[in-house]
């Protein structure tokens, strides 16, 4: 059997390593010449958080790469941040940062793998093909060791993949289920399509929502690509303060960073305009996988009935529909999205804590949690907007 030893080594710069080494891990299935599965994990978007000044010195998200190597060759890598605060996780641990501090320990700072801002799953533990299991093993128990010997609180690995977190489990990792609203394509041919398999109610509700919102006064047009120019960054820029200002206080984004996607990640993004004499008034931010379209970002400077939910979620579906993607994650929460076509479906998370008794309390309160969640997820799909009759449809 081959023993060859695999070391770990922790690098504070994607510039440190290769792009096409990266992302042999990241995203070996563009070999074929398609689009990742999700664009976060590339080099590319990773480098465009931390060349833009969105990570790094100051924001709380500071860049511990963590890679793995086995004979030379790059094996398997995780984008992996120092942290001192819960900001921008969307798996929220605040309250056990709270417990663990009362009873007289340091929670912070703590190891997170993760994507920084970015509530969309996807792979954590990047491996090339044909690494694997030794691979994931080598990422979880080196991502261990660096947290016990700098004597952090925690680890943690959120919006992993299901498998994942099986896996992660079976390596000693504590596993957490939360839940998003996600939209599936049942292979609809149009917008129609997809209106059929719902209920009356429903379908009529969003007809209105979707008139209304285009009564704003203008145009709601969609770019991607060369199609982006650079204006259209200035005026998402504004819409994304504004949001970031009510929501978090400070938007996590610097400027630079819609700077450096425009340049880096344009084929990545589709882009929502609403444009009234050629000037934009709000605008929706999302990412294309090669499965999934992500919904990441939403602002606007003029309030208009229906038009966050015209922006945000018909219009990713309908641009779903028309490039044959599987599904639309809209993001953290919001279960007004349930009435819009979008399904509960559950995400996955890891954990590690160093104090041992701290551990057994979270452990406990994680298994009556997912049992809580999945009781959620079950009772809201049940009231979803598809048609469960045909008696529904008799008007």
């Amino acid at each position: 059997m081959d023993q060859k030893p695999v070391e770990i080594r922790v690098l504070g710069s994607l510039s440190q390593i290769a792009a096409g080494d990266w992302d042999a891990c990241a995203c070996p299935e563009t070999t074929d010449g398609g689009r990742p599965l999700d664009p976060f994990t590339t080099h590319r978007f990773l480098s465009a958080l931390e060349d833009s000044g969105s990570v790094g010195a100051g924001t709380g998200w500071q860049p511990q790469y963590l890679t793995a190597y086995r004979d030379g060759l790059l094996i398997a890598c995780a984008p992996l941040y120092a942290k001192n605060h819960s900001q921008g996780e969307y798996i929220f641990d605040h309250n056990w940062a709270h417990a663990f501090e009362q009873a007289g320990g340091r929670y912070y700072p703590k190891l997170q793998i993760a994507v920084p801002f970015t509530p969309a799953t996807g792979r954590r533990l990047l491996v090339r093909p044909g690494f694997e299991a030794i691979g994931q093993s080598a990422l979880v128990q080196g991502a261990v060791q660096l947290a016990a010997d700098n004597q952090v609180s925690s680890l943690h690995v959120t919006f992993c993949t299901e498998e994942e977190a099986r896996i992660g489990a079976e390596l000693g990792l504590l596993p957490r289920i939360s839940q998003q609203f996600h939209w599936l394509n049942e292979g609809y041919a149009d917008f129609d399509g997809f209106l059929a398999v719902l209920s009356s109610r429903k379908r009529k509700n969003i007809r209105k929502e979707r008139a209304q919102a285009q009564s704003f006064g203008g145009e709601i047009r969609s770019y991607t690509g060369e199609d982006i120019r650079p204006e259209h960054w200035d005026a998402f820029w504004d819409f994304y303060q504004d949001t970031g200002a009510r929501k978090w206080g400070t938007p996590y984004l610097t400027r630079e960073f819609f700077a450096i996607a425009h340049e880096e990640l344009a084929d990545d993004i589709h882009l929502v305009l609403a444009e009234r004499d050629g000037h934009p008034v709000a605008g929706a931010l999302n990412f294309i996988g090669r499965e999934t379209l992500f919904g990441r970002y939403w602002g606007c400077l003029e309030h208009h009935p229906c038009l966050h939910f015209e922006m945000c979620y018909y219009q990713a579906i309908d641009f779903a529909i028309a490039r044959g993607l599987a599904r639309v994650e809209a993001g953290a929460q919001g279960e007004h999205k349930l009435a819009r076509g979008y399904l509960p479906t559950e995400t996955h998370s890891l954990h590690w804590l160093g104090d041992p008794g701290f551990a057994d309390a979270v452990a406990r309160y994680l298994k009556a949690e997912r049992a809580a969640v999945a009781e959620e997820v079950e009772v809201l799909t049940s009231y979803g907007p598809f048609r469960k009759t045909q008696v529904e449809e008799q008007e």
